[in-house]
């Protein structure tokens, strides 16, 4: 999925653009995949410029459905972005934000797979597809029964967060605040606690990104398969609650799980400041931190792509070679930016049986 052969193919661990798409399909600015843009930040032909392989893509209903006026979009301090869902209306959101995955692969001349296994990520990679995998972020859409999760596996749902920032019937999203550990509100509820047993049986990967600490404490205590964060970073250099601690970190690499890094300036900065002016260097000390303390094969990329602030630097997809630029003048070495580019996600997603 590039065009230029000499590009180092990413799997990302997160993007919200199944629902930028679907918020700009409502407004004078629509835009298609298909098509180059000059704003948001994932379209094919600059995936293509950018060595965007694939992805985990994230179908989340946001408390407001219209798309947010600049900056809105990270105003934590206004409730109504952080309203409870009922779950049929999270149901039908989320189903409309899989048509567009599904119109995106019809449309799209075989250049879009949707991926339910890693050795499908493999091969549409193989044949320069741009690999998708489906991904509920916060899972208001399924009921306490798991019909709807059942439906949705089916349609081909393999990655889940039970929660976003906000409460669910299965637990207690971590708001987004600065100078404040994770340690927020209550963990899993019993359906909670059901929702990681079932998701474990069922063959569909967990993501603690967004969940409180004790929520994620509870998850670690029943899970059996790898503990993913799917964009998260390092609360030591960055204390924002929607970080995580050491003591989440160690158990993360206990589990041979994976942190994927995101690219959100301000949960990057250690003044967690709204600030796009910030240097790759920030990003590279998190890469450092985590590889410490997860290892070669436990750090990864989860850019949280059209649903954050980047770094001017990388801009959108097209900026990935940036990162990877910066990476190599750390002296990572290629096997290492190999690993965190795309390989690390493949081999999480292998052991947790997708």
């Amino acid at each position: 999925m590039t065009d230029t052969p000499n590009l180092t193919p990413v799997f990302d661990g997160h993007n919200d653009t199944l629902l930028s798409l679907e918020r700009r399909a409502q407004t004078a600015k629509q835009r298609s995949f298909f098509e180059e843009a000059n704003y948001d930040h994932i379209d094919l032909p600059r995936a293509r410029k950018g060595g965007f392989a694939g992805g985990l893509f994230a179908m989340f209903t946001p408390s407001v459905r219209s798309k947010p006026e600049p900056g809105e979009e990270t105003d934590f301090d206004d409730p109504k972005h952080f309203r409870q869902i009922r779950q049929q209306d999270a149901l039908d959101y989320t189903l409309k934000l899989l048509e567009i995955a599904e119109e995106l692969e019809a449309q799209g001349d075989s250049a879009v797979k949707i991926c339910r296994s890693t050795e499908a990520i493999k091969e549409a990679m193989a044949a320069d597809q741009l690999a998708m995998m489906l991904h509920v972020e916060g899972a208001e859409c399924i009921d306490k029964d798991f019909e709807a999760l059942h439906m949705l596996y089916d349609r081909g749902l393999r990655s889940l967060g039970p929660v976003w920032s906000r409460e669910t019937i299965f637990g207690h999203g971590v708001p987004m605040t600065y100078d404040h550990g994770p340690d927020i509100g209550p963990g899993l509820t019993e359906t909670g606690k059901e929702l990681v047993r079932v998701c474990n049986q069922t063959g569909i990967q967990l993501d603690v990104s967004h969940l409180n600490e004790k929520g994620f404490w509870d998850l670690a205590s029943i899970t059996d398969k790898p503990i993913v964060a799917s964009h998260s970073n390092v609360f030591s250099i960055c204390p924002m609650s929607r970080n995580l601690t050491d003591k989440q970190l160690d158990a993360i690499a206990e589990s041979k799980g994976l942190v994927g890094i995101n690219f959100a300036v301000f949960f990057l900065r250690p003044d967690g400041q709204l600030n796009a002016d910030t240097p790759l260097d920030v990003m590279l000390r998190h890469a450092d931190y985590l590889i410490n303390k997860l290892g070669e094969d436990g750090v990864a990329l989860g850019s949280d792509y059209d649903g954050c602030l980047v770094a001017n630097e990388i801009k959108d997809v097209a900026g990935l070679p940036k990162l990877i630029d910066a990476f190599r003048r750390a002296d990572f070495g290629e096997e290492l930016i190999s690993k965190i580019a795309h390989r690390n996600w493949i081999s999480v997603l292998e052991r947790a049986g997708i």
